[in-house]
């Protein structure tokens, strides 16, 4: 019976036993995540006052010792810039002993500076620039970094080198380096000549890249690429677009040899029109000669124009940013053309007409409300928009529920479509939409699409609008799984609608509107010079400025929008 007895007990000592190693650890963990954002809150004034790129980090995000006490870090910060860790207590120590990435400095040699080491938590994939043998691999602080060129040293084999002077690495000819800041900064005559000799020591392909990252866009991708260009790249050259406007961001162009620069937008169709905008007032100011050719990563959720350019659907972090580097590098030179779009309200004679700049597409009808809702309910609530999944899965519960209510249909009696001055009979639509490029609708070929009857291909740079229409928001769903075509009204130089009666939702490149009776003009506006990815390259990625300017005057064979 003893025995019996003591069975039952040893199962229980074992259960309870087994429950408290499950439960304390979770328990931990949770107490540690809702404690998480006071300490970032606490820490937010300390870190504003600080010469550092400080950013709160702890024994949850990746094991990190202590630049200061080496000792490793349960709470504390590290610097996206130069990569220093800092237990919270070393916080201060650390902004009075250890020297961040210095925009701008004196020191240099034919165009180079000397390193500047970091003690500790090196990449584990890193080697040793001396012995060519693995660093990182001991989990105290004994290797050194440099935070220009990414060098990595061992401790042991930092005295042993024989040249302390730092190239800048692999990137160093999409670097600005903190010497030619400060010799720019030196020169009484701010003239772009004198910015070319500047720039002539650090050879003809130098092409600097300027980030410009909206953290507001799509998956939340923008912070984290924000740390990682800084850790590659002067922190100068690096925008928080949430911070400061690509307007006052661009600036930094007309600092550097003409048409040498190279602008990365990180962020959604939106956010590219934004500093395509933001360039066309540079003409306007007459600052033609330092206009930047513009590349994309997509952040949004969209992203049909990074796609027609060949920098795919989305990006989540899939491919590091030193390819991503690699392949603006590579890329070729485009002409995209952009497109006014000029409303005028009917009775409102007396008030300028809206002006608004198109890069896309312009659309009336049903994908035009489903953006109108989404847009509405992101602005109410802009937390629960922060997934690229999430905000596609509302497109599809709008575009649902309006294929019950059909708030668009006989569209056809309400509007009038012009192209190029003649009158199109239209049949029974619920949308029109007009495509400057090839993608719609998140990587859908509308042009083009199915069928035996051939068109030709959109392209980017023919001055040319394709017009089509849709019958409703199930249609919109059968044409971008290829289960039928949208009706094709025509092409056209200039596109124009009357809107005779009711409210209709409009949308241009995503960005939507409640619109009454109205008379919308498309004409064309500009040409944007973009940065077309290709798995083949032909262009000598270290051509002059000078003859990037050969190839864009000569480019008529331009390569059309299809996906890579």
């Amino acid at each position: 019976m003893e025995e019996n007895n003591e069975e039952p007990r040893e199962e229980w000592t074992l259960f309870l036993w087994t429950t408290f190693a499950v439960l304390v650890p979770v328990l931990i963990t949770l107490w540690c995540s809702f404690q998480r954002p006071k300490r970032k809150i606490q820490l937010k004034d300390l870190f504003r006052k600080s010469k550092h790129g400080w950013h709160y980090t702890d024994l949850f995000n990746k094991p990190t010792y202590c630049c200061v006490c080496c000792q490793p870090i349960l709470q504390g910060a590290f610097c996206d810039c130069c990569g220093i860790c800092s237990d919270e207590q070393c916080i201060q120590r650390a902004d009075r002993i250890l020297s961040c990435k210095e925009i701008m400095t004196q020191n240099q040699t034919d165009g180079k500076f000397c390193h500047q080491w970091v003690k500790g938590n090196v990449p584990l994939a890193s080697y040793c620039g001396v012995c060519k043998q693995q660093c990182g691999t001991q989990p105290k602080l004994c290797d050194y970094r440099c935070v220009w060129c990414q060098t990595t040293v061992h401790d042991d084999c930092l005295s042993s080198l024989t040249d302390d002077l730092c190239d800048l690495g692999e990137f160093h000819s999409v670097i600005i380096p903190p010497c030619y800041l400060y010799q720019v900064n030196k020169l009484r005559r701010r003239h772009p000549d004198e910015y070319s000799k500047l720039a002539a020591v650090y050879g003809s392909g130098w092409t600097p890249v300027l980030v410009l990252a909206n953290t507001r866009s799509g998956n939340n991708m923008g912070e984290i690429l924000l740390g990682e260009f800084r850790t590659l790249l002067n922190p100068v050259q690096v925008f928080d677009l949430s911070e400061l406007p690509p307007s006052k961001a661009l600036q930094l162009c007309t600092l550097l040899p003409p048409g040498s620069v190279r602008v990365l937008v990180c962020g959604g169709d939106g956010t590219v029109g934004w500093v395509l905008d933001a360039i066309d007032t540079m003409k306007l100011k007459g600052q033609d000669q330092f206009i930047p050719l513009v590349t994309i990563l997509p952040l949004g959720t969209g992203n049909d124009l990074s796609n027609s350019l060949g920098w795919g659907a989305g990006y989540a972090g899939e491919i590091p940013v030193e390819q991503v580097l690699r392949n603006v590098l590579e890329a070729e030179v485009v002409k995209m053309d952009r497109w006014k779009v000029q409303v005028a309200s009917k009775g409102n004679y007396f008030r300028k007409p809206k002006v608004l700049s198109m890069n896309n597409y312009f659309s009336v009808g049903p994908d035009a409300l489903m953006a109108l809702n989404f847009h509405v309910h992101r602005e109410k609530t802009p937390s629960f928009f922060s997934s690229r999944i999430i905000n596609k899965a509302v497109y599809f519960l709008y575009g649902t529920k309006d294929c019950l209510v059909q708030e668009c249909k006989d569209l056809d009696k309400r509007i009038e479509l012009e192209l190029d001055g003649e009158q199109v009979t239209l049949p029974n639509l619920e949308g029109i939409i007009v495509c400057n490029i090839g993608n719609w609708g998140g990587g859908c070929r509308l042009w083009e699409g199915m069928g035996d009857e051939p068109y030709p291909p959109t392209r980017v740079d023919d001055g040319l609008l394709e017009v089509v229409g849709v019958y409703g928001s199930f249609h919109c769903a059968q044409i971008q799984v290829k289960l039928a075509n949208p009706v094709r009204l025509g092409q056209a130089h200039t596109v124009r609608l009357v809107l005779k009666s009711s409210r209709m939702p409009m949308q241009v490149d995503g960005e939507p509107w409640a619109q009454g009776p109205c008379t919308i003009t498309i004409t064309h506006k500009t040409q944007a010079l973009m940065l077309y990815h290709s798995t083949e390259q032909t262009d000598d990625d270290d051509s002059s400025a000078s003859e990037v300017e050969d190839h864009i005057d000569t480019s008529s064979n331009a390569p059309q929008t299809e996906s890579s």
